[in-house]
Order: structure tokens, then C-alpha cells, then sequence
């Protein structure tokens, strides 16, 4: 076929399409919750060279960027000698996939007329991998779970027998952890039936030069996005919670025609506990932050990523190295958005939001029979703070930014576990003030059922330190964690819910922008009467009186 580039652009949107189908397979077929119902996942499509063509825009960031480096480990470690028709190759190594034991990354070869021409790829969360369990507590990678290097996962059609029984006798959930491993196998089958599909139609062989175009175009898109920004050395700096001490976060941009760096040096060393992250990871979400700001438009894939180069400095807790603890990984990782965007800011003013909350509020949940007799459940809740205020707009309450997953439904929560979740509303007051407000957070209250004991793994940020606001606005209200009768808990880390208690997390909101006595006044009242705020905090903000 004498492709033209109207040809080329046919078949990169239904490209697109074929991932996306890929994608929706995994949330049909998926067994944790995280994953049908919060959309913790990935799934795209690569060449021969592992380069990825495209992605599925349900996912994170934070694994589709990761995986992008991903499948070109698999393709070394395997060896092309060794990839096979009906093999499905997984890891779940947080320095070659996603960043952390929790997340598997599955790679299927596809194959046309018995010749290789790419590969499909696809991650999720799953619910449990051994260990201590999904928290910060652990002390280095080993504590935080079973390990399982790059490997097949079947060969020629054959899935592993040995090592499907390794691990169901490693985790807690066996069923639901070996389900989603066959989830993530057949949502690749699915798109690659779509992929011949598609190739049947259009008569090709393979995909060199799609693949070929769609880099290239993408790479000089992204090239010229970046040459709009002026020159320059742009600097920011920002502190959070960390675990046992605060993280301060810093990063250089240096912009040099359509060149662009991004540099984390001084930041602060890894840390004792789980809160470290893979430099994978922070490539993932600083590109992200970066590529929304400039090159919005351009699809995502190997090469509108290229241009974003991202180094930081080996053993810093963005670049952490092996054996650290990584298992809450998300928690930084989802705050580099924030100070990538704030040094950002200063080449371009009026464009990029104000802190927001950022980092999920995870919460990892053990509810045990207190007799010891019936079965105990675990249960991840996935919780969204308030995003910041941008430059024409307020911030978006209860939302995830920049991990973009769903809020998880109360009812979902309840049918899996010995749970009771008394409330779970918007929180009055913890939108920064600003002439744009900040999104509100949440406020959640969960007590076990009667006969049940509660413990919880916390892996929450923005309590000690609350999200800033921007030209002028105001912070954030800080998180808090505490139970019914006032104990207040921390912010990470294993604890228990007293028999009779109920947990109580109190989200964070984001920073607003402007000066609050630039707000409308519309808006003030409008905000009164929804119990976005309340009449002492428009008196005290924004000087409001009615």
C-alpha cells in the first residue's frame, strides 16, 4: 500500500480506537476494584523496537509513561530469539515497570503470518502482592512483597503452572491477584484481534511505517510546542510530609530553543520508608505535567515523550535505587506535577493551576472477624482531594489530578468488605480563597462492622504542609486523620480503628488563584449557598460582607 499521510492519519485514530477497546477489555474482565472501578490501569500499543504508538486515554499517567519504557526491558531481557506465538511476558519490578510490587505490567508479542511486528502492553494495580500489604512501613523492597522478575507468563499458549502456585501462595487475595493476571493477558488479545482487524483492512503487513510516521510526527510536534516557550532557567522548589520527615522537592527547567531539561537536583535522599520513588515514575509524571502545559494537543506516545528529558540526581527519593522501599511510590510521584508546573509558571504566566491536594488519598483497609473465625477482606479506596485553581477557572473538587482515576463508589466498597461508610461529602471551607477558589476536599467517615476489627494502612500527604496558592490565592486547607472521639492518627503508616470508633479523613483542598478581593461577587454568594464556604470564611478571605 502507497500510503498518503491522510492514510497514515486514518489509521493512527483508529489506532487509537484499538487500544481504547483494549483498555475497556481490562475494566470488564478485571477483578480488583481499583481496576473496574477507579480505572488503575494502562494499555497501548508498540513497534518492534518497543516504542509505543499509542496509548488507550483511560489509564494513569503514571503507568502509561512508565510502561512506554517498560516493554524495551522485556524485549532485552526476553530476547527476540525467545518470543514466541501465544507467549504473554509480566513483571512486576518497580525499576523495569511501573514503580512499584503492586503494579504488573503484561506484554503480549503480536504476531502476522507467523512474523512479529509489535507488541501490546498493559498494567494494573492489583489488590494485594504478599508482604506487609500497600503501605509506607516497609523498610526496603524485599518487606513490600513478592518479587517477580521479567518472565513468561505463558509460552505458546501454555500459562506457567509454577508460577501461577508461587503466586497464589504469596498473597492475601489469590483469586482476585491471579483473575486480574488473565484479565491483563486477554485485554492484549483483544487488541491485537482489533490490530489484524485493521491491518486486514488497510492491506498491510506490519506496522514500520505507521509506527515511523506517527513517532516522527509526534516528536516534531512536540519539538515545535516547546520552541513557543520562551528561553530560559526557570526554578522552583517545593516541601511536603514525606514519612518521618518533610521531602523538599526542586527542580530546574532549563528551555533552550525546542530543547528541554528538567533537572531535580536537591531534592531531598531516600527515605527509611516506603515513600521513595523509581525514577521511572518520576519521568512519568513530570512528562505528563510538562507535555499538558505545552504540547497538550499532540497524542501521547514514544515520540512526544522523547523530547522531555528528565534526570535527577541517583539516590534522591525521586531516583531512589534498589533495595528501597517504594510501595506508596504514588505518593510523591503525584506531587512532581506540581513543583514541575510551578517552575513552569514563570515561563508561562496565566497557564498552569495552582497546587492542589495532588497525591490520592489511598487508604489500604484490613477488616478481620475479631473471633478469628469467618474471612477477613482487603480493600483499597481510592480518594481524590481538591485540585488547584486555574488561571480562568476554579479548581475541580473531590478530583484526581494528575493520576486521573475515578472516585470509588461507597456501594462497590460496602458489597467487598465488613465495612460501613457513615459519609462521604464535599468539605466546607477547604477550597483556597482566591479570584478563582481552590476544589474543595472530601470528608469520609468508615467504621467496621459490628464482630470486625479495622486496621488501616494511611498513605496520605498535604496534612503538615497544605497546597499553595498562586498569584495571590490563598492555600488549601490541610488533611487531617483522626477517629469519632478526636484521636488524631497519622498521616502514614499501619494503625487500628478502635471497636466502637469510626475513622475519620479529612481531605485536602486546593490552593486558589488571584487575589481573593478580585472574586466575584456572584461567585461569593453562589459559593455561601452551596456550602462551598461559609459566611465567616467569606468575611474573613475575601472581605465579604452581605
Amino acid at each position: 500500500m502507497n500510503a498518503t499521510a491522510i492514510d497514515y492519519q486514518i489509521m493512527w485514530s483508529r489506532l487509537i480506537a484499538v487500544v481504547e477497546e483494549q483498555a475497556t477489555t481490562l475494566i470488564r474482565t478485571a477483578f480488583s476494584t481499583s481496576v473496574r472501578e477507579a480505572g488503575d490501569l494502562s494499555a497501548g500499543l508498540f513497534d518492534l523496537s518497543g516504542r509505543m504508538m499509542a496509548q488507550a486515554v483511560t489509564g494513569t499517567p503514571g503507568h502509561v509513561n512508565a510502561m512506554a519504557e517498560s516493554v524495551g526491558h522485556f524485549i532485552r531481557e526476553i530476547g527476540r530469539q525467545n518470543i514466541f506465538e501465544g507467549d504473554v511476558f509480566l513483571t512486576n519490578d518497580p525499576w523495569l515497570g511501573t514503580g512499584h510490587l503492586h503494579d504488573f505490567t503484561v506484554v503480549t508479542p503480536s504476531f502476522r503470518a507467523g512474523r512479529l511486528i509489535g507488541f501490546f502492553a498493559c498494567t494494573a494495580h492489583v489488590v494485594d502482592i504478599g508482604g506487609r500489604g500497600f503501605g509506607p512501613d516497609g523498610n526496603d523492597v524485599y518487606e513490600e512483597g513478592l518479587q517477580v522478575p521479567i518472565m513468561k507468563f505463558a509460552e505458546r499458549g501454555v500459562v506457567s503452572d509454577i508460577l501461577v502456585r508461587i503466586i497464589r501462595n504469596n498473597v492475601r487475595a489469590p483469586d482476585l491477584v491471579i483473575g486480574d493476571l488473565y484479565a491483563l493477558s486477554s485485554c492484549n488479545m483483544a487488541g491485537d484481534r482489533r490490530l489484524q482487524e485493521m491491518l486486514d483492512e488497510f492491506g498491510l503487513a506490519d506496522m514500520e511505517a505507521l509506527a515511523e510516521y506517527i513517532i516522527e510526527s509526534s516528536r516534531r510536534a512536540t519539538h515545535e510546542s516547546i520552541a513557543r516557550v520562551p528561553d530560559g532557567i526557570y526554578r522552583n522548589t517545593m516541601r511536603v510530609d514525606g514519612y518521618d520527615t518533610p521531602v523538599d522537592m526542586a527542580v530546574t527547567l532549563t528551555i533552550s530553543g525546542d530543547n528541554l531539561t528538567a533537572d531535580f537536583t536537591g531534592t531531598s535522599g531516600m527515605s527509611r520508608f516506603g515513600v521513595n520513588v523509581p525514577e521511572v515514575y518520576t519521568r512519568a509524571y513530570a512528562c505528563y505535567a510538562l507535555k499538558c502545559a505545552i504540547a497538550a494537543e499532540v497524542p501521547n506516545n514514544f515520540g512526544s515523550l522523547e523530547p522531555f528529558v528528565i534526570t535527577a540526581p541517583d539516590g534522591c527519593i525521586l531516583a531512589a535505587r534498589r533495595p528501597a522501599p517504594v510501595s506508596t511510590r504514588h505518593v510523591i510521584g503525584h506531587l512532581v506535577p506540581d513543583v514541575v508546573l510551578g517552575a513552569l509558571h514563570q515561563a508561562l504566566p496565566d497557564t498552569v493551576p495552582a497546587e492542589g491536594s495532588s497525591a490520592l488519598w489511598n487508604i489500604q483497609i484490613s477488616a478481620r472477624p475479631s473471633d478469628g473465625n469467618g474471612k477477613s477482606a482487603e480493600l483499597l479506596m481510592f480518594n481524590s482531594g481538591g485540585t488547584g485553581a486555574r488561571p480562568e477557572l476554579d479548581g475541580l473538587s473531590a478530583t484526581a489530578f494528575p493520576s486521573g482515576v475515578k472516585t470509588m463508589s461507597i456501594e462497590a466498597m460496602e458489597q467487598i468488605g465488613p465495612i460501613v461508610i457513615w459519609r462521604k461529602e464535599l468539605r466546607e471551607g477547604s477550597g483556597g480563597a482566591g479570584r478563582f477558589r481552590g476544589g474543595l476536599g472530601q470528608v469520609i467517615e468508615i467504621e467496621a462492622l459490628e464482630g470486625h476489627d479495622l486496621h488501616f494502612n494511611a498513605m496520605f500527604d498535604r496534612i503538615d504542609h497544605a497546597a499553595r496558592g498562586r498569584n495571590g490565592g490563598l492555600p488549601g486547607a490541610p488533611g487531617s486523620v483522626a477517629l469519632s472521639n478526636g484521636t488524631k492518627l497519622k498521616g502514614k503508616g499501619r494503625q487500628s480503628v478502635q471497636r466502637g470508633q469510626r475513622l475519620i479523613l479529612k481531605l485536602p483542598g486546593g490552593g486558589g488563584y488571584g487575589e481573593p478581593n478580585l472574586r466575584q461577587r456572584e461567585k461569593i454568594l453562589g459559593d455561601i449557598s452551596a456550602e462551598y464556604i461559609t459566611a465567616d470564611q467569606a468575611k474573613q478571605d475575601y472581605g465579604f460582607t452581605d
